[in-house]
């Protein structure tokens, strides 16, 4: 309890401490302000300054823009220690010190020296301080003023931008927000009106109105129209003073326009559109073109065409051109002019985009009625076919009849048709045509195995000569369309294919050259069961003329004792040896005739020579050598010891051949090293004389 006494009279001591301080320069003797301006006059001239905001001691105020010829007092400094006696001198310092503002320094009087400008600088902070004037010395510490320069309403408000621009869907309602301008006033708006702005339109009414406080443009007037007026000019003037008379003023230019709805339906500017076609026409061909108008733009001027009646529906249809914004009528399927001269369409033309807010102004569609003439065309003449195809026996006797192309003429003239061939597609002239009847027939015999199709294009031409009634060869008729092409009225073309048949023609033979290899062997040993070779055939003729193949020996040595065939039914054959014992020395190569035959009718056959070698084997059966070898020596012999036999038999050779020799006959030896089969070393001594050239070979292998 005690101690909350204690700390109650501490913090009594405390303000009253705070208190005093709060007023020390009024009993020490600070510098007093006194201040001018707007004023009055007390007891003894005493000046004292009034504010709106309550007395404040250190301030001073001066009024902007004072043009007069002295300079303005702008108040006066006076220390409670100055007795008069002229001891104290008053130093001023700070922000525009000695060059804005002077001091008197003995009065304390302090003036501004020029006209000064709150939208530049709107106050200064400035220290004045009382030293004796003798000495200099700081009678009392220095204090702060601030000299505030007081507004005068010398600036007109200024919008941010000299112009705006603004938009504003058409048919919006009453008060619909369009755009704020703002402006904005130099002066202070802190004192007095002089920032205070209020809006007004000056032009543009009774289309938009302004709010007066916040400058927000709204509209004024329902249901404006776009396509009556797209584009409106307001003018807004800001003024100060609250909008009182003297205020000062400044204006923008609002230029609002009009943003499209879609508010209107497309219309036929007419009830029905006349077109005609020809029925030479091809389908994509454009017919015509119909425009419906719609004022609306961008997208909610888009309009879709379509066709939604009439009895042409299947045979025409119609597109947008979106840049035009035409509805393209186009043929969809030929036409024909004696069939049917005219078709009647309904065309309905629709926005592709539609606001709901509108939809009461609908439909938005409209129809029109087109009508569309066939006009006559003299038509080529007209195949029975698009293409035809057309067979025939290769080897056929020229004149033989392939097939007929036939043409009509659609028009009811039903001039008469003449055929040709085009040559580009018929260098070697295989085929002819009739003029008059379109039969096509070879010109010499074809060959399937060069050619299996031929592919030719027949024309059709409506020709018109005055001598109608004489016949013309299909010669002289090529040599009028080359000498006068526009006789040939009308044309139509047509591709004929032509396939060769086959006929067996053709004997099945080897499909390669084949050589067969059997090891040399005694009587004792077993026959294999392995074919030597295994065999098939090739034939140029079709497979109905070809496979399947028959292979055989022929009749005169079918009991062949050495070989014989079987045939494997697979278009394949196997040859086989009858014994065993061959021998290289008795017989090195074997010629075997084998007969093949195919299954055409009549079936074709050839005799085809299968070559077969004797070779020697290992003991595996694997070939070493196909060569004859006339002696063989022992192995073990040592290369010295074969050089020098082989030096004896070039000697007794050299002496034997001398003695029969002619003196002027070139005598001549050679030495040959020969692999042989399977990498086995030969070596062979041959001699040689001219001009009998007659050679002699000692085969002696190395082992």
């Amino acid at each position: 309890m005690k101690e909350n006494y204690c700390l109650q009279a501490a913090l009594v001591c405390l303000g009253m401490l705070c208190h005093s301080q709060a007023f020390a320069p009024e009993r020490r003797g600070h510098l007093r302000p006194s201040f001018h301006g707007h004023h009055e006059k007390g007891k003894e001239g005493q000046v004292l300054q009034r504010s709106k905001r309550g007395w404040v001691w250190n301030q001073f105020f001066v009024i902007e823009e004072y043009t007069g010829p002295d300079p303005v007092l702008v108040g006066r400094l006076h220390s409670d220690i100055d007795s008069g006696d002229g001891n104290i001198k008053y130093i001023l310092s700070g922000e525009g010190a000695g060059t804005i503002f002077v001091i008197d320094d003995k009065s304390g009087n302090i003036h501004a020296t020029k006209t000064l400008d709150r939208e530049e600088r709107a106050q200064y902070t400035l220290m004045a301080q009382a030293v004796d004037r003798d000495t200099n010395r700081p009678l009392e510490p220095p204090s702060e003023f601030i000299v505030k320069v007081q507004d005068i309403n010398d600036n007109p408000p200024e919008f941010l931008h000299e112009t705006y621009h603004a938009n504003v869907p058409e048919r919006s309602n009453v008060g619909t927000s369009v755009i704020q301008v703002t402006a904005s006033d130099a002066d202070d708006p802190t004192y007095g009106n002089s920032a205070k702005l209020v809006y007004s339109i000056l032009e543009g009414q009774p289309y938009f109105s302004v709010e007066a406080q916040t400058g927000i443009i709204r509209t004024a007037l329902p249901n404006m129209d776009r396509e009556a007026k797209e584009e409106y000019h307001v003018v807004i003037q800001a003024k100060d003073m609250g909008g009182h008379m003297g205020g000062l003023s400044g204006t923008t230019k609002v230029t609002i326009t009009l943003t499209d709805v879609n508010d209107n339906p497309p219309k036929f500017p007419q009830s029905v559109y006349q077109m005609s076609v020809s029925e030479a026409a091809v389908p994509g061909e454009e017919v015509g073109r119909v425009k419906a108008k719609d004022p609306d733009i961008g997208e909610n001027g888009l309009v879709t065409y379509s066709i939604v009646d009439g009895d042409g529906m299947e045979l025409f249809e119609i597109t947008t051109d979106y840049e035009t914004q035409e509805g393209v009528i186009k043929l969809k399927k030929p036409v024909d002019f004696e069939t049917k001269r005219a078709y009647s369409l309904k065309v309905e033309a629709a926005n592709v985009h539609i606001d709901p807010k509108f939809i009461s102004n609908g439909p938005f569609k409209d129809t029109v009625t087109v009508k569309i003439a066939v006009e006559d065309a003299d038509e080529p003449p007209m195949f029975l076919a698009p293409s035809y195809i057309h067979e025939v026996q290769e080897n056929a006797a020229a004149g033989t009849v392939v097939g007929r192309v036939h043409a009509k003429d659609p028009d009811a003239a039903n001039s008469p048709i003449r055929y040709s061939i085009d040559r580009h597609t018929d260098l070697d002239r295989f085929f002819t045509i009739n003029p008059e009847d379109g039969f096509i027939k070879t010109t010499k015999p074809l060959d399937r195995e060069e050619t299996a199709w031929l592919n030719i294009t027949v024309f059709a031409a409506e020709i018109q000569y005055a001598w109608t009634n004489v016949y013309f060869s299909l010669t002289f008729l090529d040599c009028l369309h080359s000498l006068f092409p526009d006789n040939r009225h009308q044309e139509a073309k047509v591709p004929v294919a032509i396939r060769i048949l086959d006929v067996n023609d053709n004997a099945p033979k080897f499909a390669a050259p084949y050589e067969g290899f059997i090891c040399e062997s005694d009587q004792t040993k077993p026959l294999s069961n392995q074919p030597i070779v295994t065999i098939s055939a090739d034939d140029k003729d079709d497979t109905a003329n070809g496979p399947r193949f028959i292979f055989s020996l022929p009749p005169e040595i079918i009991h062949n004792p050495n070989f014989t065939v079987r045939d494997n039914r697979d278009n394949t054959a196997g040859v086989y040896a009858r014994r065993g014992g061959f021998s290289r020395q008795k017989q090195d190569l074997y010629l075997l005739p084998i007969v093949i035959s195919d299954g055409g009718i009549p079936p074709m056959s050839s005799t085809n020579t299968l070559t077969i070698k004797v070779c020697g084997c290992d003991v595996n059966g694997a070939l070493l050598s196909c060569n004859a070898e006339a002696y063989i020596l022992n192995a073990g012999l040592s290369t010295g010891a074969l050089i020098a036999i082989l030096a004896c038999i070039v000697i007794l050779l050299g002496k034997g051949l001398k003695g029969t020799s002619s003196p002027r006959e070139d005598m001549r030896l050679q030495i040959l090293s020969s692999g042989g089969l399977y990498k086995l070393p030969f070596l062979y001594v041959v001699a040689t004389e001219s001009p009998a050239r007659r050679m002699i070979r000692f085969p002696i292998k190395l082992v």
